[in-house]
């Protein structure tokens, strides 16, 4: 996919995000259980050092103090990860403090095409601040084994290819502890919710 058609896609899904934003601003400010749930029993995450989009290394430890939405994807993904960022984007604007509520980061499952400077070019097509991290397959690898993610490449035409992955949101507090994760067929309303019970905690 051309960064041009990328961002024709991305523009479209914000568009739309936006539109969908305003209603989610009007919901009432959730209230019920904990964010913590059975899903916060299971053994999920770790500290980790990836590649920054400076190149450099980029540690678990700089996102500290501060929750986070972690999300696996891929650059040349056609659909899910451009849809999934928006929607993030969209509920961090719905919250009303900006970037200070929590960060946004992705991370990679197709290190090979991935480089520093590709994750650079799409994490600004959002227009606003998401953390994007690659590295060695092996790197990329421990990772995704940190938190029970699945990828694997598809072959497409010529020699072309297509990633499936896991699609889910894994939410982590400040602590840098696992909290719940976001499922692509949870309702915005649902995922607000947890979002604000994450950066109240």
């Amino acid at each position: 996919m051309t960064m041009r058609r990328m961002r024709i896609i991305l523009w479209v899904v914000v568009g739309l995000a936006a539109i969908a934003g305003l209603g989610i601003a009007l919901m009432p400010k959730p209230s019920g259980p904990p964010i913590a749930s059975s899903e916060s029993m299971v053994e999920i995450g770790g500290p980790f050092t990836l590649t920054g989009t400076d190149g450099k290394p980029f540690s678990s430890d700089q996102l500290a103090g501060k929750p986070f939405a972690l999300f696996f994807g891929f650059t040349h993904c056609p659909d899910v990860c451009p849809t999934t960022l928006a929607r993030l984007v969209k509920l961090r604007s719905a919250i009303g403090k900006g970037a200070d509520s929590f960060n946004i980061v992705l991370v990679s499952v197709d290190p090979e095409r991935d480089t520093p400077a590709v994750m650079a070019r799409y994490a600004g097509l959002f227009g606003t601040p998401v953390i994007a991290l690659t590295g060695s397959v092996a790197a990329i690898e421990a990772v995704k084994t940190q938190y029970g993610v699945y990828s694997e490449k598809v072959a497409q035409a010529g020699t072309d290819y297509n990633v499936d992955h896991t699609a889910s949101v894994f939410l982590i507090d400040r602590a840098g502890e696992f909290a719940a994760t976001i499922s692509p067929n949870e309702g915005d309303e649902a995922a607000l919710a947890k979002l604000e019970r994450l950066i109240s905690n």
